[in-house]
This record gives C-alpha cells, structure tokens and sequence, in this order.
C-alpha cells in the first residue's frame, strides 16, 4: 500500500486553497455556472438510460458487468418472463421430482400422484428452510428437516409435529409455494413467476415451429431428455452466452482446431459462400438456420454428420411414421440451432439451459437431445455430445475461453462500446415478416438487446 503525507502546515493548506480558488475561476471562465447547471440537470438518471446503453447496433459495456443492472435483470427479465425450467420426460411417473431453476432461485419440478406437473418454491413456509435437499428422486412428500413440516409432492401441507401449538389448522393456508404460472408446449415446461402477462403461446411466437421441428425427427413425435446434464460454469456475464448461442460468425475461428483435427465440413456451414441465414423471432428469440445449405446438399442425416445407410433402422422408423417423401424431407432439414430468451438453446444434438448466478458468473446444463423410438440415433447423439460438450469436449472449452475473456475485455475503459453492426446493411425480411439476414450477420443479437431494452424500460 502507498501512502502519501498531507502537508498540515498553513503555508501549505493556504497554497492549496489558492490553487483551488484559480481552478474554479478558470473553470467558470470557460463555462458559465448556469451552463454548467443545465448540463448536469439534463444528464439522464443512471436507472433511466436505457436507451443510452442499448442502441440500434451497439451496447455499452456496463451492460454485462454493472451489478445494478444484473439486479434489474433479475426482477425484470427472470422473474417476469416465461423461463424454461424443464421437461416433462424428466419426471416421468407420480410423485417423481428434479431440482431446477429460474435464474439463481432454486424450483423443484414435480408430478403429483394424478400426474399434473408442479413448480414449487424450495423454502419452507415456516421458517424459511430449504425441504428438498436431492437433486432428484421419488417421493410422495417432502419433509423439513428443521421442525418436521412435510408437503405432499403438489406442494400442500400435509401435517405439523405438536399440532395444539397453534390456535387453528395451517394446512390449506401454509404450502409450499407454486410459481405463478406454468406453461407446457410438445413437453418442454416454462414457468413464470408474474401472475400475469402474455401467454406461453405468445411468448414462443414463431419459435414453436422449431420445437415443432424438433419434435418430428423423432418418430414417435416426442423428445426425451433421459440422458442426464452435465454443469460448466463459466466466469462471464450470461448475456455473453446468450448472444454466442446464435453467432455464426464465430465458428470458423474459435472452432478452427477441432474443425481441422475432426476433418469436418461444418465449417464451411459459416462462411461467405453459405446460403445458411439467421433470422430473429422477436422477444429476444432467434435461430441460425442451416436449412438451405442442408436441402441445397440433399443428404438425409448430412445434418448429423452421417448418412441414411449407416442407421437403417430409424429410418424406417421415420418411414413407417411419416411415409418415405416427408421422412426424407425431415431427415434432410434436421434439428434447429434456436436461442429461446432468455435461457433454452437447442443445438441440433444438444440441449442447454443457461443460469445466471451472478453478474459474473454463469451455469450451462447441457444434455444430449434423445429422440422416442430412435435408439440408434440416441446413441450415436450421447457419444458425439460427450466429445463436444463433455468434460473433455472441444466446442465448449472454445466457447468457455471466449465467453470470460469477453467479460474481462469490457471492464477496460476503452473503447466503451460492444459493436453488433455486422450485416446491417443487408438484412431482410422474409416471407413470415421476420428479419433475416447471412448466417455470419448479427440480426439475432441486434434484435436480442432490443427486447433486453424494452423489458428493462418496463416499471
């Protein structure tokens, strides 16, 4: 530590006083003091400069590192939105539950003995303590391990020990306590803790046709998230991982090495010469969308990285269910590459559900996507997710290096500014009325900070 010595003589304490004395006289010299006043009366609020922070293809870097604004975010965005939490097939049979989140706050997924599916609050009513302590299992009540409360697994109060301690019954009033609203589309389950607001359906708008999508490569029509997740926690700002989900402009670079080593066209999927596009939903939804690059090569699985012959078997599945002409069809187009504000991504052969846990720190669940009826494909998708995205995997230890030195980059004072205008001058709109653009451009993340803005304006 250094330490400097204040003069405390009055020879010195007087020469300071004349130096700050000439300094103000100088300054209101140049700048009239009324002049002066007005400037700083017409600054804009530091809560209300949103759309100083956010513009049309730009952001300014407090925005991934300015705890206030990550506590905004969180009343904002993650408790007022609809958030994915997870999927049906993960709790399979009555009285199964999971832990998961919204953002940093724990939830427990749970189905009742009638088979309804439940958010719940993990905190006691009583005093405040956490009642599930594994991260899954079965069971039809929870029990607090404080005072011995125990809730059925809908989240009522089933019982108190030393019941004539209080004057009448608590059972109805005192629950755990549901998120408010819970939404469930082709399996995937949402909540959202605002009693009100727009509709799941509303909230997906046009990317329900990806889970739509999605859900038709299996040949029973349903995806099943039976694989287990893997957890990479990463020292970055979860916007940074959001915007990275849809950027294809990345990949050509950070993924060169494994691209090269793996002998894989993927590659030249990103680069000038592919008819692959991005295109932005609205509310903050958007998708690299490969399919043209895949029907301009009209191989069924060459989306997978394989072809029709080496898995006979679930394509005559995919025959039988959908008739040769449209399995083809499907078989060509292949899963969605989608970012689903604030929190889904689903990759092709993977799923991840982003949490943020502070401003600085962000949590990636990933598991491989597996299909009803397709085991062949459902193993061929665990073994190339475990060599992506695994504990050894290439594809997120790029993403990981990037996404922390983003976040450390923008803590430097200069340039202030994070610029998004890639493409800007040649974006489209499509023949849904949604913006388009190349696959290496950044419609997805200019239309992305433009719904972060408006929900962030919100009171």
């Amino acid at each position: 530590m250094i330490h400097v010595k204040i003069p405390a003589d009055r020879a010195a304490v007087h020469l300071i006083d004349r130096r700050v004395g000439l300094y103000y006289r100088l300054l209101n010299a140049i700048t009239p003091r009324k002049a002066m006043m007005q400037a700083l009366l017409e600054r804009p609020a530091p809560d209300h400069t949103w759309s100083e922070r956010v513009r049309q293809d730009r952001v300014h870097g407090s925005v991934y590192v300015d705890p206030s604004i990550f506590e905004r975010e969180l009343r904002n965005i993650w408790q007022r939105t609809w958030v994915y939490v997870g999927h049906v097939s993960e709790i399979p049979n009555p009285h199964d539950f999971v832990m998961k989140s919204i953002g940093p706050d724990p939830v427990i997924m749970t189905r009742d003995r009638e088979g309804a599916v439940h958010l719940l609050h993990n905190r006691c009513p009583h005093r405040g303590n956490q009642v599930c302590e594994r991260h899954r299992g079965n069971s039809r009540t929870f029990t607090c391990n404080y005072h011995g409360w125990t809730f059925a697994s809908d989240g009522l109060l089933r019982g108190y020990p030393f019941p004539s301690g209080y004057a009448d019954d608590k059972r109805k009033a005192l629950g755990l306590a549901r998120i408010a609203r819970i939404g469930i589309y082709k399996g995937f389950v949402f909540g959202s803790m605002a009693a009100d607001g727009p509709s799941l359906e509303e909230h997906l708008g046009g990317a329900r046709e990806a889970i739509d999508a999605l859900c038709r490569t299996s040949p029973e029509g349903e995806v099943e998230l039976t694989a287990g997740f893997l957890q990479h926690k990463v020292l970055a700002n979860w916007k940074f991982v959001v915007e990275n989900e849809t950027d294809g402009y990345h990949p050509a670079f950070t993924h060169a090495s494994i691209f090269e080593v793996a002998d894989s066209k993927i590659g030249t999927l990103y680069s000038d010469a592919s008819s692959a596009v991005t295109r932005y939903f609205g509310n903050g939804h958007s998708e690299v969308d490969l399919r043209p690059e895949f029907r301009k090569r009209g191989e069924p699985l060459g989306w997978f990285g394989t072809t029709a012959d080496r898995l006979p078997d679930y394509v005559s599945r995919m025959n039988a269910a959908y008739g040769e002409e449209k399995a083809r069809e499907i078989m060509i187009d292949g899963t969605p590459h989608i970012m689903i504000f604030p929190n889904l991504f689903i990759a092709e052969i993977q799923l991840f559900v982003i949490q943020p846990l502070s401003v600085g720190e962000t949590v990636q669940h990933v598991t491989a996507l597996q299909f009803k009826g397709a085991p062949d494909l459902n193993r061929r998708m665990r073994q190339q997710t475990m060599g992506s995205v695994g504990p050894a995997g290439f594809l997120l230890a790029d993403d990981a290096e990037m996404y922390e030195r983003s976040h450390r980059g923008v803590q430097e004072k200069s340039p202030e500014w994070v610029y998004l205008g890639r493409g800007e001058h040649r974006e489209r709109t499509d023949d849904q009325g949604l913006r388009i653009a190349h696959v290496t451009d950044e419609v997805p993340s200019r239309g992305m900070w433009q719904h972060w803005r408006s929900l962030m304006e919100a009171a």
